[in-house]
């Protein structure tokens, strides 16, 4: 089995249906309107968002975090992942009624079983949500530069791109950036080429989440190739939410063969009926990419991830492959 990680998943979207109904009896809650045939299902961004806010909501204790992240993990660990970062959101906490402290806690709890059952490494990114705004991201970062769990490693902003101005976010990347965490931010999925070339300029950060509308510009294409960006490309999800047509249209491919470095996540699997196996098995299959390329594409999370170099020297050993440089 090839050996795989993952850049770019959001704790609350990893939660496969049969948890969801186990936690639906657990708070007398029906989820029939949302799951059926054991599988998560929406029509269109707004019910996809329903749904979403459904599950989400039956998170509500720190067990239940802990439950969530040792399920998930466990599952990707079973697939041949040998590590995981997930976007964490204190947002959320507040909303389940923990305090982001409990809520982190209890993720890393959950990463620990898991790790201790498989030997899958983990990392949270702490993550603000941009259409909530300026004041609420600012907040997210002051709690991940000051949170020291050792388990959040990078701090990044999901949301609707569509939202304000990337400027303006400018002053709660600089409080994750001082703190010494990794940064990367969601761009170029639901808004354009713009998106992705503002969050350059302004968060400057190492890796994109997303990222792919970047190919509208072959400017901005050299420009992230250049620079090494690492885009966290979620073939899957894109093409669930239409972001693209068809697999057959989707850019990874085209940015690869630009130079740019890319690997494959699963975003909020159950809900885009895919799985980082799944994600793979599309490179393979639709992108045509070999044993080797898979293998490659499994090396360019490793080496991007938001880890210490002891860390990231273990993890490329269990690939084989060399550290270069670090």
């Amino acid at each position: 089995m090839a050996l795989k990680a993952e850049l770019h998943c959001h704790i609350e979207g990893a939660a496969a249906p049969e948890l969801v109904i186990r936690q639906a009896r657990k708070y007398n809650a029906d989820p029939t309107p949302y799951i059926r045939d054991g599988a998560f299902v929406w029509s269109d961004f707004t019910t996809f968002l329903q749904a979403y806010d459904f599950a989400a909501d039956l998170f509500r204790t720190e067990d239940d975090y802990a439950q969530l992240a040792d399920h998930y993990l466990t599952s990707l660990a079973r697939d041949g992942a040998i590590y995981s970062e997930v976007f964490t959101s204190p947002d959320h906490a507040v909303k389940a009624g923990l305090s982001p402290q409990a809520y982190t806690d209890a993720i890393g709890e959950g990463m620990s079983r898991a790790r201790a059952k498989t030997g899958i490494e983990a990392r949270m990114i702490v993550t603000g949500v941009r259409h909530f705004g300026v004041e609420s991201v600012e907040t997210a970062a002051r709690f991940a530069a000051k949170c020291r769990h050792p388990l959040v490693s990078g701090f990044g902003m999901a949301g609707d791109e569509r939202i304000g101005d990337i400027e303006d976010y400018v002053r709660a990347f600089e409080i994750a950036r001082e703190a010494g965490l990794g940064i990367t931010v969601h761009a170029g999925e639901l808004a354009g080429w713009e998106s992705v070339d503002a969050a350059l300029e302004h968060i400057r950060p190492s890796r994109i989440g997303h990222g792919v509308r970047a190919i509208e510009n072959p400017d901005l294409v050299s420009k992230i190739a250049d620079a090494g960006i690492v885009l966290e490309c979620c073939p899957g999800s894109n093409i669930a939410l239409n972001v693209f047509p068809s697999f057959a249209e989707h850019p990874l491919p085209k940015l690869r063969q630009a130079g740019c470095k890319v690997t494959v996540s699963s975003d909020d699997p159950p809900y885009f009926w895919t799985s980082l196996k799944r994600e793979y098995d599309i490179a393979a299959e639709h992108f045509g990419m070999s044993d080797k390329d898979l293998a490659a594409l499994t090396r360019t999370a490793v080496e991007a991830a938001f880890v210490d170099r002891t860390t990231r020297a273990a993890l490329l050993a269990r690939l084989g492959a060399p550290a270069r440089g670090r």
